[in-house]
């Protein structure tokens, strides 16, 4: 008995994102109405006293350069990552500055 296989080639897309952190005190309201906008993923991570709230803007690969002029552009300080950080490491950051 012939047995046929048929293999199937998948490729997988992954999208490589970068995470902008920028510190609320950092942004208007117009400001992040326009970045929330760019970004394909918003976030906002709240703290208590006496750290700031931050933002993590998330985009692709492809869009980091538009991205980061325009926060540039605007003077807003960021750190760019290409790793998700966690909660406890966005605080380890915050004791450290």
């Amino acid at each position: 008995m012939n047995h046929r296989r048929l293999i199937i080639h998948c490729t997988l897309f992954i999208k490589i994102m970068w995470y902008f952190i920028i510190h609320q005190p950092e942004l208007t309201t117009a400001q992040f109405q326009t970045f929330r906008q760019a970004a394909a993923i918003t976030e906002a991570e709240t703290f208590n006293e006496p750290f700031d709230n931050l933002y993590i803007f998330a985009v692709e690969r492809d869009e980091y350069g538009a991205f980061a002029d325009a926060l540039d552009r605007e003077g807003v300080a960021y750190e760019a990552t290409t790793s998700k950080p966690t909660r406890e490491e966005l605080v380890d950051r915050m004791r450290l500055e």
